[in-house]
């Protein structure tokens, strides 16, 4: 279809006043549709507003790839619609353990990319330093809030974090160790977060 013939189906068929020269600038990545045109756009093409995005990252954008209003998705989690925009323009997920399981179930993501939708990559990072650097046990229920994992599985991650932390530690208190070696801990506290991933999925 040419721009205008999109242009004319967006009118026509959703009221939406759009010229050939948006959707063109659409199309070569110049602008980007708001949620009612990415709607319309979808259905003058007949997919889904998601086959129309490039990989999507944060809530709003998997909003959006499955079709759902702001009013949709707040009532189905379990939130006031304010509520639930508030956290969406933030980028910041805030809701309590029920409306975070509700959320992924409904978002239907992998683990990974729930954390990265919900804005938590940074909390969970934090946690986890904390969990490696002092007793872990306190950290399993933060953790286990965070993320819709049982609490028995982040306990054995955790758990297995921990050792392989101090590990890392003891290694550097040895009297013959090699100078590079305190940069061990440094380096595993960087790539945490990966390696949770890692034993998480293991």
């Amino acid at each position: 279809m040419a721009p205008g013939h999109v242009a004319y189906g967006m009118r026509a068929q959703y009221g939406l006043l759009v010229s050939p020269d948006t959707v063109m600038a659409w199309e070569r990545g110049l602008a980007a549709p708001e949620a009612r045109e990415l709607t319309a756009l979808a259905g003058v093409l007949w997919c889904s507003p998601g086959d129309l995005m490039a990989a999507a990252s944060t809530l709003r954008e998997h909003r959006l790839a499955r079709g759902l209003s702001v009013e949709d998705m707040a009532r189905r989690v379990g939130l006031d619609t304010r509520a639930y925009r508030a956290m969406e323009d933030a980028g910041r997920w805030r809701g309590n353990e029920r409306q975070s399981a509700a959320l992924a179930d409904l978002l239907q993501l992998p683990l990974r990319d729930y954390v990265t939708a919900t804005g938590q990559n940074e909390d969970l990072a934090e946690l986890l330093r904390g969990a490696v650097t002092t007793r872990w046990q306190a950290y399993v229920k933060p953790t286990a809030k965070l993320l819709p994992l049982s609490k028995q599985h982040v306990e054995g991650v955790l758990d297995q974090l921990h050792t392989e932390y101090q590990s890392h530690m003891v290694a550097t208190l040895n009297w013959g160790a090699d100078n590079n070696t305190g940069d061990a801990g440094r380096d595993f506290l960087d790539r945490i977060v990966d390696r949770f991933w890692e034993l998480a999925h293991g």
